[in-house]
């Protein structure tokens, strides 16, 4: 028996993202434009040429990985020394490691995109992009869902049954009081 919020006798089906229901579909494409592409190169200018770009992209995405996570790791380690926090104005490193992925997967999209991943203004452009889509979705998330999941948490016992907890944090900022939200429910 549990106690809480009353449950429908159907529960109702939940609605698929955009991103759940395009994404197969985006993926299908871009791998049949990535070997369209390679067949075209290949007619182009040999196979042999196609098979020493792609290992060309390999070896290159190898080297950007590794330079970019030594880069990160370094950036750690100072940030350590010297007792802070890693800056974020020699980061980077995120997106110069998926550049680096980018030019390890096999095809010629996936190289121009991961070289241009490499370059510094194009970096700063999806840096900026990426933070502010991520300001935009928190400040959207309503008080009950997954934008709220960091202040509430729900404990499942051996035995089955589900306690409902708040996590009260007394080192807020500034001695700010936050507003009061209902339980997480399913």
């Amino acid at each position: 028996m549990t106690t809480g919020a009353p449950t429908s006798p159907r529960p109702a089906r939940p609605q698929r993202s955009r991103l759940r229901r395009y994404l197969p579909l985006g993926l299908a494409a871009w791998l049949v434009l990535e070997i369209w592409l390679l067949t075209v190169v290949a007619g182009a200018a040999g196979g042999f040429t196609v098979f020493l770009l792609l290992l060309a992209g390999i070896v290159l995405g190898a080297v950007v990985i590794k330079r970019a996570g030594r880069r990160a790791f370094q950036n750690l380690n100072e940030a350590l020394q010297r007792g802070g926090t890693p800056s974020a104005r020699r980061g980077g490193n995120g997106l110069m490691m998926l550049g680096g992925l980018l030019l390890i997967i096999p095809g010629m999209i996936s190289d121009v995109a991961g070289l241009l991943l490499l370059l510094p203004p194009v970096q700063r452009a999806v840096s900026r992009l990426t933070e502010r889509t991520v300001e935009r979705k928190l400040r959207a998330a309503a008080p009950g869902t997954l934008g709220d999941a960091f202040r509430q948490v729900r404990i499942h016992r051996p035995d089955g049954k589900v306690v409902q907890g708040e996590v009260i944090r007394d080192d807020e900022p500034g001695g700010a009081t936050r507003e009061q939200h209902p339980p997480l429910t399913r």
